[in-house]
Order: C-alpha cells, then structure tokens, then sequence
C-alpha cells in the first residue's frame, strides 16, 4: 500500500505531496489576471452573443495556472490553460500569444457549435 501512498517514504527524505511553493508579487499577479483578461476580451470579440467566455486563475504544483474557457450555445465547451514561467509573469504575454490564444479559442468553440448542428437543419421558414 505504501506504494500507492505520495507521502510514502522515509520521514524527511520523500515530500511528493506538498510541492515547493513560491509567493508571486503583487506586480506578476496583476501582468497575469491583465494578460487573462485580455485573452477573454479578445475572444468575445471573435464570437457572436450566445457563448460564455471566462477565466480562471490558480495555484497549482506547478506554479500559477490559468485557464480560458468557452462555453458555446451547443456542444462541449473548450478551454485553454497554460503555466506562465518568471519571464512571462515579469514581462507579461505578448499580445501576438494572447491574439493567438483567442482566435484558437474562438474558433474551437465555432466548431463545436458547427458538429453539434451538423448539416440537417431544416429551415424554419422559406
């Protein structure tokens, strides 16, 4: 059993369940919630009313995450995360990575809505 356990081992020798942590400054977590919402922004724009878009930024063992998701009209909703490393929290992302993010976003979603659909609509009215 111990084998399945991430706190097994000697004592003071195995720490796997508790990851190194490190405190992000005031400034690296503003460039970040400002570059997340730019990527949100940016993908509103792309699409048309109907689709909820939104964000969500978190501490994981990796580091500062964040997540993009889209939820369109019909079908399953896609998302995009991604782990910024120091340079990208001190400088902030560039805004050709937060354009390409969300027009990747943007049309991911479109094409959930056009599988959903599919091509046997029938017309409504002629």
């Amino acid at each position: 059993m111990n084998g399945n356990n991430p706190y097994a081992g000697a004592p003071g020798v195995v720490d796997a369940g508790r990851p190194e942590e490190s405190e992000l400054s005031t400034s690296e977590v503003r460039h970040l919630r400002e570059a997340v919402a730019g990527i949100v922004s940016r993908t509103q724009t792309y699409l048309p009313e109907g689709y909820a878009v939104g964000s969500e930024l978190s501490y994981g063992s990796n580091g500062p995450q964040a997540t993009v998701a889209v939820h369109p009209p019909i079908g399953r909703p896609i998302s995009a995360g991604f782990t910024p490393d120091e340079e990208d929290l001190e400088s902030g992302l560039t805004d050709d990575d937060r354009d390409e993010v969300a027009r990747g976003l943007a049309a991911s979603a479109a094409f959930q809505v056009m599988s959903a659909v599919g091509d046997d609509l029938t017309p409504t009215a002629r």
